[in-house]
């Protein structure tokens, strides 16, 4: 899969077939329209194009509010998408100025003369242009007039109900990782670097390892006690993260921490990824650190019974 970071840096020679969104999650309704857009593009001879936006256009447009938190950073996107064979991936900068382009304008100038677009596939609840002004009842007018093919997916449920990134989001503020990786497909993910905290949790026999998400929009998941797989240094290990202000230790900081199980190497510094698979439990306050002690200790042996090591 090649990446491009503008409209602009894209071949001009290639025809396309292409899909627009943000695609925050790359859930399994994303998977579903990128499947057929594969099958598509192999069908008739294009090549397959995913186009998103950065940032966000809703902290572009309204710079005051940055409430909406994210299921993807740009990388961790272009990491899933590399998984479903798609052939290019274009992230253009958007901005209050490219915002207002008409969803004409869009489409003939963007999208059928810069990227050759022959055939476009939608989404169920697909908008596009100033103001999400472009409906699809607009898109079959403006392939009419473009000479291009259109294509809607339908909702993807799982079970009765139809995936959106809006779910996943609302089920990890809840904590409840597992139902998000049935919408997603993969367990949800943290990406960062292990900063040094304070150390208190080598004096009770449960060093850990503090991680700094740098991303401001990037979603972290509802505070308390994880079960967590970690990817560090080409190898996964297996541990338990803690998310919250650590109310027993009184210091107020909102924290990201794993204890990684039977690892002791120092890894201040360097790289860390973090996929989240059961929630054990509501951070709790207790009143002394050896009561922490004993319930951490209840929190390594169901998370290792749960992972059957």
């Amino acid at each position: 899969m090649k990446v491009y970071h503008s409209i602009e840096d894209f071949p001009s020679e290639i025809n396309t077939i292409i899909t627009i969104g943000t695609f925050d999650g790359v859930h399994k309704g994303h998977k579903q329209v990128i499947k057929k857009l594969n099958n598509i593009a192999k069908k008739q001879g294009f090549e397959s194009v995913v186009l998103t936006f950065y940032p966000h256009p809703r902290h572009v447009l309204y710079p005051d509010d940055q409430q909406l938190k994210l299921l993807n950073t740009i990388d961790e996107k272009t990491e899933e998408l590399k998984k479903s064979g798609l052939q290019h991936f274009v992230v253009h900068e958007f901005t209050k100025e490219f915002s207002r382009i008409k969803s004409v304008n869009f489409i003939r100038d963007l999208l059928v003369n810069k990227l050759k677009m022959k055939h476009m596939v939608v989404g169920y609840n697909h908008h596009f242009g100033r103001n999400r002004e472009g409906s699809y009842n607009d898109l079959k007018e403006l392939a009419e007039l473009y000479n291009f093919e259109l294509e809607r997916i339908p909702p993807q449920n799982e079970g009765d109900v139809s995936i959106s990134s809006t779910k996943v989001r609302e089920l990890l503020l809840a904590g409840d990782v597992e139902k998000a990786a049935t919408y997603l497909g993969y367990s949800y993910p943290i990406n960062g670097e292990v900063v040094k905290g304070n150390t208190i949790g080598r004096t009770i026999g449960f060093s850990t390892a503090n991680i700094l998400v740098e991303n401001k929009w990037k979603l972290i998941p509802a505070d308390g006690v994880y079960a967590v797989k970690v990817k560090l240094g080409g190898k996964q290990f297996y541990g338990m993260l803690n998310i919250g202000e650590r109310p027993t230790l009184s210091d107020n900081k909102h924290r990201i921490e794993v204890h990684i199980f039977d690892f002791s190497d120092d890894i201040y510094g360097t790289d860390i990824k973090v996929e989240f698979v059961k929630r054990i439990r509501e951070e709790k306050q207790f009143d002394n650190l050896e009561l922490l002690k004993k319930q951490l200790q209840i929190d390594e042996n169901n998370c290792k019974k749960f992972f059957r090591i």
